[in-house]
């Protein structure tokens, strides 16, 4: 399948490769440009994400040793996971966001203080024996996946323009995220900025020092700018291509301001840790999503602290909340 428009300077083919989970679908992209194939984030590293992108390339007449360069739109295991076989037997440039390079490398330093800045999150939010056992996970995960690193060298994006495609910093659901911009076409290769069936998740994170990022607060205001770029398509991570996304950002901004209120509501009526916030609002997600619940409630708190509705206080190493 070809996703072009008659006035745009680029042919893009989607790769999308089937999924079992509530993402439906691992999508990719080629992005022929002249005498070069650029792939656009590399799905996940399984047969599933290698054969589509094998069909794609067979139908269009390619081959993996047309691709010239493997473009990042960040580091997610699902975005990234066919680069090291792709380079294995075509070597070629990777491109990604500068904030991108120490997590695809699994540099040894920034996960220690990764897992540092989650023990001690967990313990002021009073997460108690379920946040002990997602450090625990996150320890075990650095020797785990250390075969996820990717082995070839990483060009830093600092540009605003790469080879025709405007790039656009769209943190929130991970600080390194970036679109790639068709401006001719009107077309945005988007990552997982916007997902059309579910809501894209802004992942609390720390910043290079361990301090806590407002990814919620980063995630609303790339939204906000996505909207004013006028963009006829959006070509995303998941889920099916979106036409003219206005509405659908829209009730996005207006589903989180919603969600916040809630929170809000359930911190007026006594409910200060974000712990037992997580736990009223999610009830058994709390258990089985654990890490999302609990990314998803701090998110909202340092949204409503940062608007001003709520404030925390400390007592011992514990925060509690309380509405303005």
């Amino acid at each position: 399948m070809t996703f072009m428009k008659t006035n745009a300077d680029f042919e893009i083919y989607p790769i999308i490769a089937p999924s079992a989970l509530s993402l439906k679908s691992i999508n990719f992209y080629l992005v022929k440009r002249e005498e070069a194939l650029t792939l656009i984030d590399a799905g996940m590293n399984d047969e599933t994400s290698w054969n589509a992108l094998q069909q794609t390339l067979q139908e269009n007449g390619l081959s993996n040793g047309d691709i010239t360069d493997i473009w990042l739109t960040h580091h997610h295991g699902d975005h990234v996971g066919l680069v090291n076989r792709i380079t294995e037997i075509h070597p070629v440039p990777i491109y990604a966001h500068p904030k991108a390079v120490p997590r695809l490398k699994r540099d040894p330093g920034f996960l220690s203080k990764r897992i540092e800045f989650y023990q001690q999150l967990y313990l002021e939010m009073g997460c108690g024996e379920l946040g002990d056992k997602q450090v625990a996970y996150l320890f075990n995960a650095v020797d785990h996946n250390k075969d996820q690193k990717l082995n070839g060298d990483i060009i830093e994006i600092t540009e605003k323009n790469l080879y025709g495609f405007e790039v656009i910093e769209f943190p929130g659901h991970a600080p390194d995220q970036i679109a790639f911009f068709d401006q001719k076409g009107k077309r945005l290769l988007s990552g997982d900025l916007l997902i059309e069936h579910i809501s894209s998740n802004a992942l609390i994170e720390p910043d290079d020092n361990g301090k806590r990022l407002l990814t919620l607060v980063d995630h609303i205001d790339s939204l906000q700018r996505c909207l004013a770029l006028g963009v006829d398509f959006i070509l995303p991570g998941h889920g099916n291509i979106i036409e003219q996304p206005r509405m659908l950002i829209e009730k996005r901004l207006n589903n989180i301001e919603r969600k916040s209120q809630k929170i809000l509501a359930m911190i007026e009526n006594g409910i200060s840790s974000g712990n037992e916030l997580a736990k009223a609002f999610y009830r058994q997600k709390y258990v089985s999503q654990f890490p999302l619940v609990m990314s998803e409630i701090i998110g909202h708190l340092d949204y409503l602290e940062y608007k001003g509705e709520i404030k925390k206080e400390f007592s011992g190493k514990a925060v509690h909340y309380q509405a303005m």
